[in-house]
């Protein structure tokens, strides 16, 4: 057994690493700031001490998991390398962690978490699988011979790691205050898919992976084309998505999955297609779909007074795209009605016109604040120039959260990566 003490524990990879490494048998610990983050209530319930930040907690004996928003002044971090105690960074650790089992990389601009929830449930359903999900979900289990984890390309983190499975849901432009532009981001997909030993798996309708150039075999998804895992005949019906998938010239069988829209089934896809690379139960696979029962904050659903309360994570404007998607197949009868609260400053002012385009595509839409970050606290536009983009949309402070209660037995769909749902949480107090 060894003793951890993770920097920053809140974090929502920090977060699911600690639940590893605990539910593995060490004694882990954490500090964070005070204010409550939904990644925190797993941690309690596991009973992982989550202390506030105080050079105090550096004591002796224990292994420093740095997480990767905290620079090397901070207090604790600081104190730890004065006194020479070993500090490692949340990458850096996880790559040395995963040497021990066989593992998949899940990693793309957008679909990230939903496809390594999904991954991670299902193999299991066949063959024990530790799991690291990006909602801040992590277990560990001690038998297990696989290791499933998400993979984030901020600032090229994704290049520490040396995974057996390399899946890739598409390549964007995102984060612009660090890639310089697409071809930056291509760069590092590419840099990073190099990096796979056994195969990398991509979504085939991604124009931007056919610049993807690897050793290793390069398996390609998609729906209805020349790929190698096909999806068709694609059926939606109450409670979920059914459809055939083909390997190769080959029809293997026919799927049903809990979910609703194109981007579950590519998802799916890239799951089904790790599961025949390594051979597992497809019985046993085709079952596990079914008792998917998702990721947090991921078109997560809230039934009240007639309406259906939806938090979602999505904070570009093709994610908001595919939740938008996803209700208007699911609830094709009710108004959809967008709470969106844009995050960051620079992606704001970079995709505004898209996220106009793309909320466009609601009954309804309103705007919250933007969401600012401990590396840009403001910027050059606010939320009232998104709105001006959007028919009929309507800015929406703190004290205006009764004007939703203007949508009877609608879906209302409370998207970002901020703090959106303190708005959402004051809105189902207000109905309640």
């Amino acid at each position: 057994m060894e003793k951890f003490h993770f920097i920053g524990i809140k974090g929502a990879g920090m977060s699911a690493l600690a639940q590893v490494l605990h539910d593995l048998g060490h004694e882990v610990r954490g500090s964070d700031i005070d204010k409550e983050v939904f990644t925190e209530f797993q941690l309690r319930d596991k009973g992982i001490e989550i202390l506030p930040f105080d050079a105090d907690n550096i004591v002796e004996g224990y292994t420093y998991i740095a997480g990767n928003a905290f620079k090397d002044d901070h207090v604790e971090i600081k104190k730890a390398m004065d006194k020479g105690f070993k500090v490692v960074r949340y990458h850096k650790y996880l790559a040395d962690f995963m040497k021990g089992f066989t593992s998949i990389a899940v990693t793309g601009a957008h679909g990230k978490t939903s496809t390594t929830g999904l991954l991670s449930h299902v193999m299991n359903g066949d063959v024990e699988t530790t799991f690291l999900i990006g909602d801040g979900t992590g277990f560990g289990i001690k038998e297990s011979s696989y290791f499933t984890f998400e993979s984030c390309e901020y600032k090229r983190h994704f290049l520490s790691y040396h995974p057996d499975y390399a899946i890739i849901t598409n390549i964007d432009f995102d984060h612009p205050d660090y890639f310089k532009d697409l071809d930056d981001v291509v760069d590092a997909f590419d840099e990073m898919a190099s990096q796979a030993g056994k195969a990398v798996i991509a979504y085939g309708g991604d124009g931007n992976i056919g610049r993807i150039d690897v050793d290793v075999p390069l398996y390609t998804y998609g729906i209805e084309g020349d790929y190698d895992i096909v999806a068709s005949n694609i059926k939606f019906a109450e409670g979920g998505t059914q459809f055939d998938v083909t390997i190769g010239d080959e029809y293997r069988d026919t799927f049903k999955i809990p979910m609703f829209g194109d981007h579950h089934v590519l998802n799916s896809l890239s799951v089904i297609a790790v599961c025949h690379l390594e051979s597992l139960n497809m019985e046993n696979i085709k079952a596990a779909f079914l008792t998917f029962g998702g990721v947090k904050r991921r078109f997560s659903e809230t039934y009240i007074n007639e309406m259906v309360i939806v938090d979602d994570y999505a904070h570009h404007p093709k994610e908001i795209r595919a939740t938008l998607e996803t209700a208007r197949k699911k609830y094709p009868e009710r108004e959809i009605v967008s709470v969106f609260q844009p995050h960051t400053f620079s992606r704001t002012e970079k995709f505004l016109n898209e996220f106009a385009e793309a909320l466009n595509g609601s009954d309804k839409t309103y705007i919250v604040d933007i969401f600012g970050s401990a590396r840009e606290a403001a910027g050059n536009l606010s939320s009232a120039d998104l709105v001006e983009l959007i028919p009929d949309a309507t800015v929406l402070h703190d004290d205006d959260i009764s004007m939703l209660n203007n949508h009877p037995e609608a879906v209302i769909i409370f998207m970002g990566a901020g703090d959106i749902q303190k708005y959402e949480k004051r809105f189902t107090e207000l109905l309640s």
